[in-house]
């Protein structure tokens, strides 16, 4: 028997690959086969992280399982740092405090709050230290001292009601900008007076037993973290950004039941002492917050100490404008 011609094998050969390219297109189009996770052509979401620890949550809590999308993930040292990206459109959403987002908003920035969290027991997360053995006994003896604390930062924003409680401002002291990292070094060396700051380096510092807490922000800060996304990434994402905010709830949920092994995954993520870490998670607390009128008052109360602070630029705009409300639960 002679063999099939090779011309007709090779059409035959094109029919068949034309058939199963038009089945595959009709499946994905109809729905019945999704992409495979890696492909170039699965959604994309570009996510900010500030030292490992959202990241180290949701992978912890395994809510990032059979997840419709790919995550990018960047990481930033500080919420500043953050928030430049997000408004450069370098990522789509990022965690950060409320009250840098809110120096940030004051000045100009389009971006919008799109999920809100609170962190750590009214406050507690967030501290003035001094030295242990420092004769600084209130926030008055701060007169004229150095205090450490990260430019546009919740660290800043409780140094800044600290003083306004007490009847004074930033001309009082002599602040010193300095990132976390820097500012522990600092502050070990004695080369400054006090640090404001926040967890996990609020944690390493007492868990060093070198430093004691002068004023938590219990009274003064909201606690409040804003999950915040660019304008391009709410215009074009908006899917996934519910999506991600639905998971994010999820752990938080899951972080309050699980704090070993929450810290546990801390440590490995970032390379924090698992002391610090195990710390950091107890004080933590996370939870979502509803967008209420409470919310809004907070954040009008952090523009207003924005706005008595020397040498910080804060444009006449609506708070409301700040959050997205459609993505907010209210």
């Amino acid at each position: 028997m002679n063999a099939e011609p090779s011309t007709k094998r090779a059409g035959r050969r094109a029919a068949l690959i034309l058939a199963v390219a038009l089945l595959l297109g009709a499946l994905i189009a109809i729905g019945l086969l999704r992409p495979v996770p890696g492909r170039e052509d699965v959604p994309v979401l570009r996510v900010g992280n500030q030292k490992g620890t959202t990241r180290a949550l949701l992978e912890a809590s395994g809510v990032l399982k059979n997840i419709p999308y790919r995550i990018e993930w960047s990481e930033f040292p500080a919420a500043q740092h953050l928030l430049e990206a997000l408004t450069a459109n370098a990522t789509d959403v990022g965690f950060v405090g409320d009250a840098p987002f809110l120096f940030s908003f004051a000045g100009g920035s389009p971006l919008k709050v799109v999920a809100i969290a609170s962190l750590g027991n009214n406050g507690s997360s967030v501290g003035i230290l001094v030295p242990e053995n420092s004769p600084i006994r209130s926030v008055r003896d701060l007169r004229g001292r150095k205090v450490a604390t990260g430019k546009i930062s919740i660290g800043h924003y409780l140094l800044l009601r600290a003083l306004e409680k007490n009847g004074m401002t930033a001309a009082d002291i002599q602040p010193v900008y300095l990132a976390p990292n820097d500012a522990l070094g600092a502050f070990s060396a004695g080369s400054v007076d006090a640090w404001a700051t926040w967890a996990p380096f609020l944690d390493a510092a007492l868990l060093q037993g070198k430093a004691r807490t002068l004023v938590d922000g219990s009274g003064l800060v909201t606690g409040y973290g804003y999950h915040v996304a660019s304008p391009d990434a709410i215009a074009r994402k908006s899917d996934l950004l519910r999506d991600f905010d639905r998971r994010i709830a999820r752990a938080y949920a899951w972080a309050n039941g699980h704090e070993q092994a929450y810290g546990e995954a801390l440590a490995k993520a970032t390379g924090m002492p698992l002391a610090v870490a195990l710390s950091y998670a107890r004080r933590n607390n996370p939870r979502s917050v509803a967008y209420d009128g409470k919310v809004l008052e907070d954040a009008r109360q952090v523009v207003r100490t924005i706005g008595k602070s020397e040498g910080v630029q804060v444009r006449d705009r609506n708070i409301e404008d700040a959050f997205a409300r459609d993505f907010l639960r209210q």
